[in-house]
């Protein structure tokens, strides 16, 4: 859910000089009002990071969202979902254009709200009054009305796992009016009233007679969540398993362990033809990075079987990842402030995943495809590593992170191309933006990363520069301009986006680009 403190109840072009200063000191570039909402709405998660906290970064997104306009606000909120793959962001938006425009937001809930987990985001922040009300008013009560009663059984079911609110205080503060008997009698159990058991759904009926006497019983096809509190035997756990979605089992792979369900080998083997599935793993839609995520907090007794299966998964996950023209460079920061939990400190919410961890993913994504690819890994200066295209990408990502520590300079792996009058045609920047080391010199009206950029600009003049922002802090060492892209983000659709702007398919206004031209409904 949403960062339960914040949410408790209670125009222009990029400007063509340093107009500002990053959190850590350091000169640079703000990105336009649409620019800055977009970058924050793909990066943000709402959480406790190395240079803000929790509070300046919803503070920020509430400024950046009251810049742009009502139109460019809903677009921003579906981009962030269907491209971005965000959750409390996208929410938020929301939120915000709910004090806004009412008609818009209906335009725009649907493509937002696509599932319980995210319509209790929405509730949650509606009522916490950081977005300037505390109820949920006409509209947005209608359209979450509308959402209960179109939903199947089966998505009422895993909506109702989760607090803060449950989804029995969604129900209870929006009265829906049940299409039937059955949504009626569904309404009353999620909520904990006397119901007519009979129009119950089946699933449900099977949950709770297994509840009451679970001897000679099949385990009953409800949400995974429902059944943790119950004396489940190894054999009811395989069953779980092997039943469950891709993201379930993904999510849950050291408790089935724990369970004893891959005590059975042929479990094991299932439960790896689930992981590494093509077919699933596509249609999941998960961030290449939550795999790497799983395969960090994998147990260390976890079966080979199913370790393999994550690395083939991690391939498919990132097997867009395109080849480039030309010579190739990443430069993946591993300075100390990447070091930080990519969704911020959330208690024990907190991921186990850093900034530095997603730069080497995308490194280790490009350097697979690109095999002549040049990694340049940097702090205070561009750090040495040994790495292999032919091996994974999760162990090639694991040697990059290794390096993580020191000082920020954005300008150091551009300095060491033209110390060594190196020209690529494309150069990869991953960072988080903080440049502070390379301050005490260059020019006082531009970045040093743009200097640098610059100098190397005069051996090759077709190159381009990608920066990839992956911290929701609002500025960029980089200027946009036709050869300079700044996007932001850390799901898979960002190669897509390299790759557009490699091959001149598109414009350094890529992202405010797609964001507009997003068809409200």
């Amino acid at each position: 859910m949403a960062h339960k403190s914040l949410f408790a109840s209670f125009k222009g072009r990029f400007s063509n000089k340093t107009v500002s200063h990053n959190l850590a000191g350091g000169r640079a570039y703000e990105y336009d009002d649409r620019h800055k909402l977009a970058q924050l709405a793909v990066t943000g998660t709402i959480g406790d990071l190395h240079y803000q906290n929790a509070e300046q970064e919803l503070q920020a997104v509430l400024t950046a969202a009251s810049k742009v306009s009502d139109d460019f606000l809903a677009k921003t909120a579906i981009y962030a979902r269907q491209n971005g793959k965000m959750k409390d962001m996208p929410a938020l938006l929301l939120a915000v254009l709910a004090s806004r425009d009412p008609v818009l937001l209906s335009r725009a809930f649907g493509e937002v709200v696509t599932n319980g987990k995210m319509l209790r985001n929405f509730v949650q922040i509606m009522r916490s009054g950081q977005t300037g009300r505390k109820s949920l008013g006409t509209r947005p009560k209608a359209l979450v009305q509308a959402w209960l009663n179109s939903a199947s059984d089966y998505q009422l079911l895993q909506a109702s796992v989760g607090q803060s609110p449950s989804l029995a205080d969604v129900i209870k503060m929006v009265h829906p009016k049940p299409r039937n008997a059955e949504r009626e009698a569904l309404y009353r159990w999620l909520i904990g009233k006397p119901c007519a058991a009979e129009n119950l759904p089946e699933q449900v009926r099977d949950y709770v007679a297994y509840k009451e006497d679970p001897k000679g019983r099949m385990v009953p096809d409800v949400p995974f969540q429902m059944l943790t509190s119950l004396p489940l035997s190894a054999k009811d756990w395989a069953t779980i398993a092997r039943r469950g979605s891709w993201n379930m089992i993904r999510m849950n792979l050291n408790t089935f362990l724990r369970h004893g369900a891959f005590e059975d080998e042929q479990v094991v083997a299932d439960v790896a033809r689930i992981v590494s599935d093509e077919t699933r793993v596509r249609k999941a839609n998960a961030f290449p990075y939550q795999l790497m995520t799983t395969y960090q907090a994998l147990s260390m007794q976890m079966p080979r079987q199913i370790r393999e299966a994550l690395h083939d998964a991690m391939e498919i996950a990132v097997s867009n990842v395109p080849a480039f023209d030309g010579k190739v460079v990443v430069c993946p920061d591993v300075s100390g402030s990447m070091t930080w939990p990519v969704t911020g400190t959330r208690g024990t919410a907190t991921t186990s995943t850093r900034f530095v961890d997603i730069a080497a993913l995308v490194s280790a994504a490009v350097l697979r495809q690109n095999k002549s690819a040049e990694i340049l890994p940097f702090e205070f200066d561009v750090r040495e590593v040994s790495l292999e295209p032919r091996d994974s990408i999760l162990t090639n990502a694991r040697r990059l992170a290794e390096l993580a520590g020191g000082g920020t300079n954005c300008s150091a792996p551009l300095a060491w191309l033209n110390k060594r009058q190196k020209a690529p045609d494309l150069v990869i920047m991953v960072s988080d933006n903080q440049s502070w080391v390379d301050q005490s010199w260059g020019s006082n009206n531009k970045t040093n990363m743009m200097a640098e950029w610059e100098k190397l600009k005069k051996r090759n003049p077709k190159a381009k520069l990608v920066c990839i922002d992956i911290a929701p802090y609002g500025t960029s060492q980089a200027k946009s301009r036709p050869d300079v892209l700044n996007i932001g983000g850390f799901s898979d659709a960002v190669f897509e986006q390299i790759a557009a702007f490699a091959e001149d398919r598109s414009s350094a206004e890529y992202v405010v680009g797609e964001i507009e031209r997003i068809e409200l409904r």
